[in-house]
């Protein structure tokens, strides 16, 4: 779904609608951020192998994530991001109550393409995941537990996570999503020159947690 397209969702509307999530929703109502994975850092994406999902799972949510963060003229997306490494660290740690949810809803997704579509999903042609995609998010794809929409908040949410979210915990890879939107970096002090008005921020991209104040401790780990 790219920043031009009218069937699906677009990157800016994914990134708007990312703080407004359904408050009934199940899955939604439990989402916690995981504590920073120290080899996140510096890791090869290519060799890294699966800890929650298997195979067919990750490469079913990886074209559902590519979907909703293209890579596209606007810039770099999930891929780049290294979201589906996020979500599948995340899952095997601080997430786990979300391993068999997503289990479901993955199995769910192939289940309805193949109903749609006569295919899986990672099969489709990018128009038809779009379609797929949009119904889940209005609530009128069938097959969901506890419903498509709740399935469609819960990717959702964990994609803007992994995107966006402070490299420790292994998606942002190489800061990509806080170059996206222009996000300068955390920083304690915010100088003079960076309080004014129509100037262009200087960028101090690094984790929170190389910042001393906010080293994570045993407790965190």
């Amino acid at each position: 779904m790219t920043d031009r397209d009218t069937t699906g969702l677009s990157r800016r509307q994914l990134i708007a609608r990312s703080g407004k999530l359904a408050g009934g929703a199940l899955v939604a109502s439990q989402l916690v951020v995981p504590a920073p994975n120290a080899e996140a850092k510096g890791a090869d994406p290519a060799s890294e192998a699966l800890r929650a999902l298997t195979p067919e799972q990750a490469g079913t949510l990886e074209a559902v994530l590519e979907r909703l963060l293209p890579t596209d003229a606007t810039g770099p997306g999930a891929k780049e991001a290294n979201v589906l490494r996020y979500i599948d660290w995340s899952l095997a740690g601080d997430l786990k109550v979300f391993v068999g949810p997503y289990q479901s809803a993955l199995a769910a997704i192939d289940a309805y393409a193949q109903a749609q579509f006569g295919a899986v999903f990672t099969a489709l042609s990018a128009s038809q995941q779009d379609t797929i995609l949009t119904e889940m998010e209005a609530n009128t794809a069938t097959g969901f537990s506890p419903s498509s929409q709740a399935v469609f908040t819960m990717i959702r949410t964990h994609a803007v996570q992994g995107m966006f979210g402070d490299p420790a915990h292994g998606g942002n890879v190489g800061f990509v999503g806080w170059k996206l939107v222009g996000f300068p970096g955390p920083r304690l002090v915010i100088d003079a020159h960076d309080q004014k008005l129509n100037v262009k921020v200087k960028n101090q991209l690094q984790s929170a947690y190389s910042i001393k104040l906010f080293k994570p401790t045993k407790v965190d780990r």
